[in-house]
């Protein structure tokens, strides 16, 4: 059968990822399409070269002679398509997620950011958890965000990039008439006995409660049960007067009414933070943020961790990659 002129790059596309993953529900996940779907775009892709790509079985999926002879010339292919559209295509919006608003990390790369490409247009949105996000980046529907890169699931970190950009010392937010609230510091071991929210229930940030949890493991500190999250100042404000949980936060959480921020210490807990993109995006408004974490991090030291610090093994091995 000739090969046809008009090939679709979805469908390479489909079939790179297949052949990276060796698995198709990790691959479906990694583009963010069905597992049908994906079957179905591998499957014209084979009838369109005439050619079996992949040898599948229960239990396993591998290359065939002529997947392992396409693989070199699909990814060149769609190498040099991003290549032209990062050149020549429209210059959209980057749609940049910072979480939450207020001056935390992400919105200082952000503010960077636009110093560096001012012909560049980036646009903050606020998905408010990197899970999430996670899904809008790989649907491209956003095109960066912030957060711990160690604590999304496999399938969605396949198809994500990261850059290591900060360890955010950690945060409690009280009532300000809680006993600990005239303390400078609060020491972890001045949680034990309490009951803490850390995120449980919101679905857009289980990579949070997931380091909560690590955290209070073997030190009396309980995870508050799970809530819908709340959304605003006032009902934030309400929950903590009705419930009286402390919160756990990050140094530079924003204020919130009747409430004081007090840092942990003893040891000094690290949130994470890493600039996450899908893998493949070119961009220069991208560039500018990847050049501004860097550069910040640097000027402030953010990439040092204090001596005696905590943080989780596995987000240790995460934030020395350098990519």
């Amino acid at each position: 059968m000739a090969v046809r002129t008009d090939m679709e790059p979805r469908l390479l596309r489909a079939f790179v990822a297949v052949a990276e993953e060796l698995h198709f529900t990790r691959a479906a996940a990694r583009l963010y399409i069905a597992q049908q779907a994906l079957s179905r775009d591998v499957r014209r892709l084979e009838r369109e070269l005439g050619a079996e790509l992949f040898v599948r079985t229960t239990r396993q999926v591998t290359l065939t002679a002529d997947g392992e002879r396409l693989l070199p010339l699909a990814r060149r292919v769609l190498t040099a398509q991003d290549e032209l559209l990062a050149a020549f295509g429209p210059a959209r919006p980057l749609l940049v997620d910072l979480n939450f608003p207020g001056p935390a990390t992400g919105r200082r790369v952000l503010h960077r950011a636009r110093e560096l490409a001012p012909d560049c247009e980036l646009m903050a949105r606020y998905e408010s958890g990197l899970t999430g996000a996670a899904a809008e980046l790989l649907a491209g529907r956003l095109d960066a965000s912030f957060g711990r890169f160690a604590g999304l699931d496999p399938a969605l970190r396949s198809g994500l990039a990261q850059q290591p950009v900060r360890y955010e010392p950690m945060a409690v937010v009280l009532p300000e008439d809680h006993p600990l609230a005239a303390r400078a510091e609060v020491p972890l071991a001045a949680l034990a006995g309490e009951t803490v929210y850390a995120g449980a229930g919101n679905p857009s940030t289980p990579e949070w409660t997931d380091l909560a949890c690590r955290l209070f493991a073997g030190r009396g500190i309980r995870s508050a049960p799970p809530l819908p999250p709340a959304v605003g100042d006032e009902e934030f404000e309400r929950i903590m007067a009705k419930n009286r949980h402390p919160v756990l936060a990050v140094v530079d959480f924003p204020a919130m009414p009747r409430t004081v921020r007090r840092p942990l210490v003893d040891p000094v807990p690290l949130s994470p933070v890493s600039l996450v993109w899908r893998k493949g995006l070119m961009h220069p408004g991208l560039d500018a943020l990847r050049r501004a974490a860097a550069e910040i991090a640097e000027a402030e030291g953010w990439l040092r961790r204090p001596g005696g610090s905590w943080i989780p093994e596995a987000d240790a091995t995460v934030m020395t990659v350098r990519r």
